[in-house]
């Protein structure tokens, strides 16, 4: 990596375990170095410094030397996913002397085990800092690595943060942490225009624009120079002013929270008032007074809040927050692991609303600082925006590779124009010029403007259509989409609305206008203990207004049941449970229990409240389909796109859904995966049920009335109803459903059986955000296009890992997922898939159209270079501009199919196809231009020596003109330039007609229509622009028109040679069309091939599709099995996602539960 190697000191990990892992390398300047770049810097006049602006890397290796982190003023990061990326940063100081009062000798600021007291260097009190995507580390000078600051230590327990920080810091404290982990401030910078315009025309495209327009304005190319200045400048505006809107837009999402007072606890003086730009780790913040915004990510130590988290996590309905227990856990274990329920209870998230803070016994709310700046929840949301993760698609790396084997084509092209103008005695300017002209030619500069017009056109039609991206590079990516993961959206769950207001003051709750005889006034709520996904269960305790107290909770049936008296459990409670799941009722258990006189509310433990309770029985209500979902996923599964369900529902509920929406088909098996750990060995055991369809008993189809569709249950074991043999032949015939927990276990347990579940996975059911975006990774690593539809929230991981997350909620929580639908229902997926696989063709379509233009003129040119001769100015603007140009800026208009075909188009400019449609159109194209400048030489009208032999006499529309001499013809490698500049010649107007047209006829050949986007006669601008330029082509063709011909540096033919020329030109794109229709389209011809030859498919779950289908005992059926004796396996995948951190579950692993 560096001119010499180094010890183990000299590299380290950043952020490591999370997203934004990093590898570090250190390096210190070197000062010969680094003035020999300053020197090469000069004398390449700024081209060695562009470079290095490109590739961060070289630079830092020229200028400077491996060393030690700890002595490193320059630090080289690099990613650690799959791209590799380079980024360098210099390392800055601290200085800690100013502050007053402070000094090494006096008293700890955070403890001696703190962070913060590691990262001092003394007695200088300076501290060594990097900044990395918005976030602050300092080194520590114990642990010899940086470290994150900003935030207050996980090692902290309950009891330390309340003793510590529960009356807030001293002044002095206060300002040491504020100069160590900086303000307070998420700040989204806005740069100046002329900033965006630098960075954008140092773009290595615009950078090869401006050397082929420098390149032509030498040779007086002036048209076509201005031309493409103006469309570069267009572009660059364009792009400059989408960046600088996009800037706007989030600096003023994040700024709300920026200038917030807030009151603060400070020792020895009280409270304080300060902006909340100036809070550090460690303050105590007073919450009291109406509705305010938390400015930072803080852990509440007493009172209570309820808090709308709608801005992170998408849900309108406020949450209750509690507080931090004091005595929690043991005296030592850190405070997140501690806690007896999910830890985010506590917590205060920054961006979030605080509705009603209640204060505890003695005095008002209050939470301690946990995080700040973009170290916060909303942080790392934003900064999830500012620096997304790259797409790694196969269409742009292959788009490269094109790119440099036409590199390679342009440098053979070099070396023959090098070799005919030197031995025919040009000038050495010219020489270079010409061959340089090669590369301008061979290798077009539009070509990757071309490739995202599509894009563009596709962005605006998705805004049409409601649906809004902030990636329009994934685009193509939905082209590829072949698995859409749904959560709940598929369910019609919506209720009425509510008010946070009116949840807020609701502390009496009492009966409705239309309710029937209850017993009571009503109720007071005195303490709530809140909902949480892990504990899958909530309960308040509550107080009639009459006088008696009673425990309340409502949750997951089978939880609830854990919770109650045995004697009150009715036998029948599995089989009820079953019987209204299986038929898509949504069952929530209910359980209650009197408190005795006299109990003191505030000293219940959630424990003792949630003890011996009654069971009362089920609230059951009713999974109605949305309309639009049975017929979007019968599109899907037409279109062979599989749909699995990522729900948090009960596992038989989702199933019956599933059933109902069409996600399995009628007729087929579901297989019911259960995986649990067990004590010793083995550790974890996995059976198979076979889950039925039968016919509902009689006696609940008289009881309901209901002897429709709607009638039929699910449930377990063999039975009579089973499929007869054969039902299940191939892998599509049954289904796999499992739970969040058996999914785990799997994961952890038996982890080769995970690819075989996933191939034919079909319910998730009680599901967490972390275990949906894992679902998610594992079924990308099988090699599937993954997309996501969720709402925006607890999914929000999944949506931004997958290669297409659509959100349908638009709440801030949503802008981590590249799609947002306006319209919240999953009409969405199918409108983003046919537009996703129209803009892939498009993008392949454009491509071939732009390689195989510069390979058309790149060959006429050669073969002109061998005459000593080449295309005029204005033939090459007429080819450049008023066709390709203006072809660029059409083709790509064609709109979707209104039908998804039952197959995506290619992913990759390397398949067989696609390069068989450009090299028989580069052969074709060859043939037809070397046979009209062979055959023109053998006509008889044909002269060397004069360019008007081939007319009459009597054409007075070349008579006019001078007779060039012998010295001035074109074959004469010695002769100078006439006053036709050399380019008049019979090979010079045949080649560059022959050309011309063939570029309209390549044009109107690729572009394609069905399946995937409409005929091409549907987009009329396109049509008329084609009909438009072939008429003007045919007009040069056939007039003899004395100053058209003398501007476009042609001459006049035979009528006989120009329809000859039609005829070659008719052949060629007959053969062209034909080809492409009969062979390059033809995919029953290309599926014979692939058996003739054996070819198959290397994606890895049709790999595993092949060996499952070889094995007869697969899929497994009511039996179960046993983990092998060994140590379990983490999830693969160490790496932590992006999670919406509101909704980060926080849940123990399933290896580590109580059976």
């Amino acid at each position: 990596m560096g001119r010499r190697d180094h010890g183990g000191s000299h590299r380290s990990l950043l952020s490591e375990g999370e997203e934004t892992e990093m590898e570090m390398f250190g390096y210190k300047t070197h000062r010969f170095w680094r003035a020999l770049c300053i020197a090469g810097y000069i004398m390449s006049c700024g081209a060695l410094l562009l470079v290095f602006y490109w590739k961060p890397a070289w630079g830092v290796w020229a200028k400077c030397v491996p060393c030690d982190l700890q002595e490193a003023d320059v630090v080289l990061l690099r990613t650690t996913d799959e791209f590799r990326v380079y980024s360098q940063k210099k390392v800055t100081w601290i200085s800690l002397s100013a502050l007053s009062q402070f000094s090494p000798e006096g008293p700890s600021v955070a403890g001696h085990g703190s962070l913060l007291n590691k990262v001092i260097m003394k007695p200088e009190l300076r501290v060594r800092c990097l900044q990395v995507q918005n976030i602050r580390y300092a080194w520590d000078f114990c642990a010899k690595r940086f470290q994150k600051v900003g935030v207050l230590e996980d090692s902290h327990s309950c009891a330390e943060i309340h003793a510590r920080f529960g009356s807030g810091l001293t002044s002095k404290e206060q300002d040491v942490r504020r100069a160590i982990c900086g303000p307070n401030a998420i700040t989204v910078e806005v740069p100046p225009v002329w900033k965006l315009l630098v960075k954008e025309v140092l773009n290595p495209f615009y950078v090869f624009q401006a050397f082929s327009v420098c390149l032509w304005f030498t040779e007086d190319y002036i048209e076509y120079s201005v031309a493409i200045i103006v469309m570069s400048l267009l572009s660059v505006s364009l792009t400059v002013y989408d960046l600088r809107k996009q800037s706007l837009r989030l600096h003023r999402l994040v700024e709300s929270h920026q200038s917030v007072l807030v009151k603060v606890c400070r020792k020895p003086s009280g409270f304080q008032e300060l902006e909340s730009c100036l809070l550090v780790p460690g303050d105590t913040l007073v919450l009291e007074g109406g509705r305010s915004t938390v400015p930072c990510d803080a852990i509440l130590i007493s009172g209570q809040c309820i808090v709308n988290e709608a801005m992170l996590t998408g849900e309108s309905i406020p949450v209750t927050k509690t507080s931090l227990p004091c005595d929690a856990g043991s005296g030592s274990d850190p405070w997140p692991t501690s806690c007896a329920e999910d830890p985010r209870r506590h917590l205060l998230f920054c961006g979030t609303e605080v509705v009603q803070a209640k204060g505890g016994g003695r005095g008002p709310a209050k939470a301690v600082v946990l995080r700040t700046g973009f170290n916060t929840a909303k942080g790392d949301l934003v900064r999830s925006i500012l620096y997304p993760k790259p797409m790694n698609f196969r269409l742009y790396r292959d788009a490269i590779r094109f790119l440099m084997c036409l590199i390679g084509v342009a440098a053979v092209g070099m070396v023959y124009a090098v070799c005919v103008f030197t031995l025919s005695g040009e000038k050495a300017g010219e020489v270079v010029k010409k061959a340089l002209d090669v590369i301008t030619i061979a290798v077009p500069p539009a070509l990757p403007a071309a490739l995202t017009t599509g894009i563009i056109y596709t962005q605006r039609r998705l805004k049409r259509k409601g649906i809004f991206c902030i990636s329009p590079q994934r685009i193509n990516v939905c082209g590829q989409l072949n698995v859409i993961c749904f959560d709940k959206e598929i369910e019609d769950s919506d209720g009425p609305e509510r008010k946070d207001g009116e949840l807020a003051d609701a502390v009496i709750v009492k009966p409705g206008a239309k309710a029937g005889q209850v017993a009571g006034r009503g109720v007071a709520i005195l303490c709530q203990f809140p909902f949480s996904s892990a504990l899958q269960r909530m309960s308040v305790i509550a107080q009639e207004l009459s006088g008696e107290r009673h425990v309340f909770m409502k949750g997951a049936p089978e939880k609830v049941a854990d919770f109650c008296r045995p004697e009150t459990v009715p036998h029948s409670f599995s089989h009820e449970l079953q019987l209204y799941a299986s038929r898509g009722f949504r069952v929530i258990g209910l359980a209650h229990k009197a408190l005795p006189a006299g109990t003191r509310v505030a000293s219940l433990t959630r424990a003792e409240a949630e003890s011996s309770l009654t069971f009362l029985g089920f609230l059951i209500m009713e999974n109605r389909l949305k309309s639009e979902t049975r017929p979007v996923l019968e599109e899907l599964r037409a279109a062979r796109i599989r749909s699995v369900m990522v729900t948090g529902d009960n596992i038989q509920t989702a199933v019956a859904v599933a059933r109902k929406a069409g996600m399995m088909a009628p007729g087929s098996q579901a297989i019911l995966v259960e995986a649990d750990t067990q004590a010793g060995p083995p550790s974890a055991s996995i059976s198979w049920h076979l889950l039925e369809e039968e016919e509902e008993e009689e006696e609940g189809g008289k009881a309901n009335g209901d002897s429709g569709p709607e009638g039929n249950c699910t449930n377990f074991g063999g039975g009579a109803a089973a499929a007869a043999p054969g039902d299940d032949a191939g892998l599509g015939h049954f289904h796999f459903c499992m739970s969040g927990r058996s999914y785990e276990v799997i994961t952890e347990h038996f982890n080769h059986l995970l690819p075989k579940l996933l191939l034919n996975g079909t319910v998730f059911a009680r599901m967490s955000p972390a275990q949906k975006a894992s679902l998610v990774q594992e079924l990308q690593r099988m090699d599937y296009f993954v997309g996501m539809c969720g709402d925006g929230a607890n999914d929000c991981g999944a949506l931004k890992v997958a290669h297409a997350g659509i959100s349908l909620s638009e709440q801030e929580a949503s802008v981590a997922s590249p799609f947002t639908s306006k319209t919240p229902n999953i009409r969405c997926v199918p409108e983003l898939l046919r537009q996703g696989r129209a803009a892939l063709v498009t993008s392949f379509c454009m491509f071939k159209f732009m390689a195989l233009y510069s390979t058309i003129q790149y060959v006429g040119v050669l073969l002109l270079y061998w005459q000593l001769s080449a295309f005029g100015n204005y033939q090459f603007l007429f080819q450049d501009l008023a066709i390709t140009t203006v072809i660029g800026m059409t083709m790509s208009l064609n709109g979707a199919s209104p039908k998804l075909a039952p197959y995506r188009p290619p992913a990759q400019l390397v398949s067989p196809p696609l390069l068989l449609s450009m090299v028989l159109n580069l052969l074709f194209s060859l043939a037809m231009q070397v046979s009209g400048f062979v055959l023109v030489q053998k006509q008889p009208w044909y002269s060397p020596d004069s360019i008007f032999s081939a007319c009459s006499p009597g054409n007075t529309s070349h008579t006019a003109e001078p007779l060039p001499s012998a010295s001035a013809t074109l074959g004469n490698a010695t002769a100078g330039k006439n006053a036709d500049s050399g380019y008049k010649s019979y090979e010079n107007t045949s080649v560059w007609l022959l050309s011309t047209i063939n570029c309209l006829t390549v044009a109107l050949v690729f572009s394609k229509g069905r399946p995937f986007r409409q005929p091409v006669y549907k987009n009329y601008l396109f049509v008329l622009v084609l009909a438009a330029q072939l008429g003007v082509c045919l007009f040069f063709l056939f007039a003899n028109i004395d100053g058209l011909y003398a501007q476009m540096d042609l001459v006049c033919t035979p009528g006989t040679w120009r329809i000859t020329l039609l005829v070659m030109l008719l052949v060629t794109f007959a053969v062209s069309f034909l080809a492409e229709e009969a062979v390059v389209e033809n995919r029953a011809l290309w599926t014979l091939l692939k058996k003739a030859f054996g070819y198959q498919s290397r994606s890895g779950y049709k790999k595993l599709r092949r060996a499952l289908e070889k094995d007869p005992a697969w899929p497994p059926r009511n039996r179960s099995d046993f983990s092998p004796p060994s140590v379990a396996v983490h999830v693969r995948g160490a790496k932590e996602v992006y999670s919406n951190p509101a909704f980060v579950s926080h849940e123990k692993p399933a290896c580590c539960l109580k059976t």
